[in-house]
């Protein structure tokens, strides 16, 4: 399975290596090497959610997010996108843009380092919101029970995650009148404009997913209704049943709910993708190489993401998810930070991976308790509150 899995990105990597070392020598090769650990680990927890939005769909939707997914992935944010932030930004032409990228690479540095607090509000507010429609909604399974459990409460005013982050923002935008981190000059408006956009788009786009996602529920719940009145069958027909999953489960979202969560999946991607692609300039402003080493890089983002989803991993291991949205956290506010100060990537990557270490350290600790996947504990009939 680890073949199958990982293949293509196997693949990917030799000939993407190799192509660096034939274009760029031995130099080049590095770099892209280089970049791919870096997008990998700073990509990590980005795998975790995927993962958790990804099973919810039929494997038509997964084959879509590793085929299409990764052509928006690899070309569309680490290679399109660059450039069109320094064509919106410095007022340029397309063709202008990448003439830019390619003959003046200092200059083109400067321009995309120069929009990074626009990138970084939005990118860092869409994060935020994430995190916090995770802390504040109730759920089953509590991984720091001390704070999951009074914010659980706190959610249920309906607009809370969305006072915070604004609040967050109008403290991003007033502290960032004068930049010093990025070239000077009162970038408050462009910060707060940036901010409400990235907030704008998670309430559309993860609105119009989640309303498609409880109608799916719905219809279902309807479909087991009628079939536990008919013993069992509806028209005859037994519920079709999700590959992998437990007893109850029914086929994987299709559609229009599928549709709208793979648009939500690139939308976080490419929110991902924003420090990923600034801390790139670090070690190199050729966007080619950029593209072909965080774009391998992403393809093991997309394995990964497959390889949790088929083993049953979030399953398995309750708190996993729990730390990559504690990570996610993290990396908002690290983005909103980063506005105003530098902050070295290699921090960005750290946090992260200790997060989402601690988390599966911690479902190893419950499921020895509960004797669970990988414990050979008796098992307990109460389920362990989390750490």
């Amino acid at each position: 399975m680890l073949l199958k899995t990982f293949g293509w990105s196997f693949a990917v990597t030799a000939a993407g290596l190799a192509l660096a070392g034939v274009l760029w020598g031995w130099q080049g090769l590095a770099i892209v090497g280089i970049l791919s650990i870096l997008e990998i680990s700073l990509s990590f927890d980005n795998a975790v959610i995927n993962a958790g939005i990804l099973r919810k769909m039929n494997a038509f939707w997964q084959r879509i997010f590793l085929t299409i997914g990764i052509l928006i992935a690899v070309f569309g944010m680490r290679l399109v996108f660059p450039v069109v932030i320094v064509a919106i930004t410095a007022k340029l032409g397309p063709i202008e843009a990448v003439n830019l990228a390619i003959n003046d690479k200092a200059h083109y540095q400067e321009l995309v380092t120069s929009a990074h607090p626009a990138i970084a509000a939005f990118g860092g507010i869409f994060l935020l919101m994430i995190f916090l429609d995770f802390l504040f909604e109730e759920r089953e399974h509590k991984w720091l029970a001390w704070i999951e459990k009074p914010m659980a409460k706190m959610g249920k005013l309906d607009t809370l995650s969305i006072i915070v982050a604004l609040v967050v923002l109008l403290v991003s935008a007033m502290t960032v009148a004068t930049s010093v981190a990025h070239g000077g000059g009162d970038k408050s408006a462009t910060v707060l404009l940036s901010g409400v956009a990235g907030l704008i788009t998670y309430l559309v786009v993860g609105g119009i997913s989640g309303y498609f996602e409880d109608k799916l529920e719905e219809d279902e719940e309807d479909d087991a209704d009628a079939a536990a009145a008919s013993g069992g069958a509806v028209n005859g027909t037994p519920p079709v049943q999700r590959k992998g999953a437990g007893a109850g489960a029914v086929m994987g979202m299709a559609g229009k709910a599928a549709f709208f969560m793979f648009l939500y999946l690139e939308v976080i991607d490419a929110s991902f993708s924003f420090d990923g692609v600034i801390g790139a300039f670090a070690i190199t402003n050729d966007i080619f190489e950029m593209a072909l080493g965080l774009g391998i890089g992403a393809m093991y983002i997309r394995s990964l993401t497959v390889f949790l989803v088929r083993k049953g991993t979030l399953d398995d291991y309750v708190y996993l998810e729990h730390g990559a949205h504690y990570a996610i956290g993290a990396l908002a506010v690290i983005l909103l930070i980063t506005i105003k100060f530098e902050i070295n990537e290699v921090i960005t990557g750290v946090v992260g991976l200790v997060l989402i270490g601690l988390s599966f350290w911690s479902s190893l600790v419950r499921n020895r308790r509960e004797g669970k996947p990988g414990s050979d504990a008796p098992a307990k009939s109460e389920v362990t509150s989390g750490v």
